[in-house]
């Protein structure tokens, strides 16, 4: 890389020296002395990052830093009190560049060092009509017409536009996708993607195909898995995955984000289809009433080759069909089922079943009280 701009990226957040130090200090830490030493390097990891504060905000690796020492001093009872380690030498050159591009840009490895175990997930998906699946495993299908944002945090913004199925239908489909991910100091320029209708590039709007120049720039990376119909950005440096698909005349959206990504939004953010779901007065039943353009039970017919289980995917996609006339509709379901089942955290939640509307259940066993009680949405395992 160019010296020039390392030495710039350097001199801004120092994040990265910080947590190199931490790794020297703590590394060959072993026996009962190791509680006191862990302390002493813990203070010192905290006081490096109280110094570089000021030009680290907005920087996830420093707020992920600040938390995890929070964490770590409360599990270990070290006191914020006490002594604090010698600065350490500066560690080889090739060591450094390793320990710091495992910090910065690699956030699940990142996270499983601070913390001792693996970050959760969570899913979000946008497909046909558009149905949405939110993080939280609601599920809506919305009649929402132009621009609309899935995510608005800091770290991606991600806007669906959508339009008519058919002339003079209620129902609408995604017709363009602009995905947004916001610059981050050590890891990425901000990069632009954009797909649109027979158009889904296997680029950024740059032409470029991963971060950029900056020295974690391979931390996000597009690669194209079937031409023009389903692209995979991989953004290593937030711990996250997207899908982009096309299928029939609609494309879809597939996301598994670490879940303090996807948390890392203010109020002001508060319209995000894959946070809040869409908005109530832009609902509709997933029930198709009145003449289709195919029968339902034709559309059941044909989602049933694709979908077995009878759940609201199916349900979806039975609505795409009847709604559209088009049969390749059942693909966008289908595609959306396999992004779930790859991104899922937890593969159990794959299947949500609708047997009315509001409520949501994580467990079958109470399933028939549930019912009873609230007789609404259900999660089943």
């Amino acid at each position: 890389g160019d010296p020039s701009l390392l030495s710039q990226v350097f001199s801004q957040c120092k994040i990265l020296r910080c947590n190199s130090a931490y790794v020297a200090a703590t590394l060959q830490l072993r026996g009962p002395e190791r509680g006191a030493a862990f302390c002493t390097a813990l203070r010192s990891y905290s006081l490096c990052t109280r110094r570089t504060a000021r030009t680290c905000r907005g920087d996830l690796a420093f707020h992920s830093a600040v938390h995890g020492i929070e964490d770590l001093m409360i599990q270990h009872n070290c006191s914020k009190e006490g002594p604090t380690a010698p600065p350490q030498p500066r560690l080889p050159s090739q060591n450094r560049h390793n320990f710091e591009s495992i910090d910065i840009c690699d956030y699940e490895r990142s996270f499983f060092y601070k913390h001792g175990r693996a970050p959760g997930f969570q899913h979000c998906a946008a497909f046909g009509d558009p149905h949405i699946r939110t993080f939280h495993d609601d599920f809506h299908t919305c009649r929402v017409e132009g621009a609309w944002p899935l995510l608005d945090n800091d770290y991606l913004f991600v806007q669906a536009t959508s339009s008519p199925v058919a002339k003079g239908s209620n129902a609408t489909v995604t017709s363009k996708l602009t995905i947004i991910f916001k610059n981050m100091q050590e890891c990425i320029d901000q990069k632009v993607y954009q797909a649109e209708l027979d158009n889904l590039p296997a680029a950024f709007q740059d032409g470029s195909t991963d971060g950029g120049t900056r020295p974690g720039g391979t931390s996000l990376t597009i690669r194209e898995l079937s031409p023009g119909r389903h692209v995979e950005i991989r953004a290593a440096y937030i711990g996250t995955t997207i899908a982009v698909r096309q299928a029939a005349r609609q494309l879809s959206f597939s996301i598994r984000a670490a879940e303090e990504v996807a948390k890392a939004f203010t109020e002001e953010q508060d319209l995000q289809l894959c946070v809040g779901g869409c908005p109530r007065s832009q609902r509709i039943s997933r029930s198709p009433r009145g003449l289709g353009r195919v029968p339902a039970e034709t559309a059941r017919e044909l989602c049933r080759e694709m979908l077995p289980v009878e759940d609201v995917y199916f349900q979806s996609c039975v609505f795409d069909v009847v709604t559209s006339g088009d049969a390749n509709f059942t693909a966008a379901a289908r595609g959306a089922l396999e992004d779930a089942r790859l991104f899922l955290a937890d593969a159990e939640k794959l299947h949500i079943f609708q047997v009315g509307r509001g409520c949501s259940l994580v467990s079958p066993s109470p399933l028939l009280l549930f019912l009873l009680l609230c007789g609404f949405w259900v999660v089943l395992l």
